[in-house]
């Protein structure tokens, strides 16, 4: 019964809210869609724990193992770390500066995927909150309106209106604005964590294939 009530006060709040309500709540939803699409891609398809990924893959490298490292890369599916790691491991019978070219390519390749439409967030987090101002300020001029011109039996009606209009478009940009604030901030941590991984275990991985070539010519002598 509470549940039913609060959801028919926020019909009655969204109704009194005015014009600058709709472009608000269409803000929302394009915010809503990118926070989930962004979730799924950032805590999910491109995410693997970096540490215990490279201990598995550190393993086979010790033991002269590349095609079960790769294995290992192979298993971690779109994940972006399992994906540089592979690259560096292709090249691992080539030089440094080969390895290194062929984790930096890969790097690149996989930068922008992960900081992909986190901007829009950023964006949609302004506008709302500039339309949610807009919706105050639309609503305040025709509560003075309503004092200035309208006729003495209706202007409390129509200047509660303006006020409601003003308080409610306030409302739901702030609401707006703070959920897609807080997505933003949530999701931009989880890409640089992901890019400081690529960044640490990438060097990693150059110290481990330099110490398994420098092993493997002191076998051969």
């Amino acid at each position: 019964m509470e549940q039913a009530g609060a959801i028919q006060g926020f019909i009655i709040m969204f109704q009194q809210g005015g014009f600058w309500v709709m472009p608000i709540a269409v803000a929302f939803a394009v915010s809503v869609a990118l926070v989930i699409e962004r979730f799924i891609r950032l805590f999910g398809h491109y995410n693997v724990d970096g540490t215990s990924f490279m201990f598995e893959v550190q393993k086979y490298i010790l033991a002269n193992d590349l095609d079960g490292a790769i294995r290992v890369c192979n298993g971690a599916g779109k994940a972006a770390l399992a994906k540089v790691i592979k690259s560096g491991l292709q090249r691992a019978s080539r030089d440094q500066s080969q390895i290194q070219n062929a984790i930096d390519a890969a790097s690149l390749e996989v930068i922008p995927k992960l900081e992909k439409r986190l901007p829009y967030l950023a964006l949609i987090a302004n506008i709302a909150t500039l339309l949610g101002l807009l919706g105050t300020i639309t609503g305040l001029i025709k509560s003075f309106n309503a004092v200035a011109l309208a006729d003495p039996a209706q202007r409390q009606a129509i200047l509660s209106a303006g006020i409601a209009e003003a308080m409610n478009a306030t409302a739901f940009g702030l609401v707006t604005a703070i959920f897609t604030m807080v997505a933003h901030s949530i999701l931009s941590n989880r890409a640089t964590k992901i890019l400081e991984e690529i960044d640490e275990f990438g060097v990693k991985l150059m110290d481990l294939l330099s110490a398994r070539k420098y092993r493997h010519s002191s076998e051969q002598e």
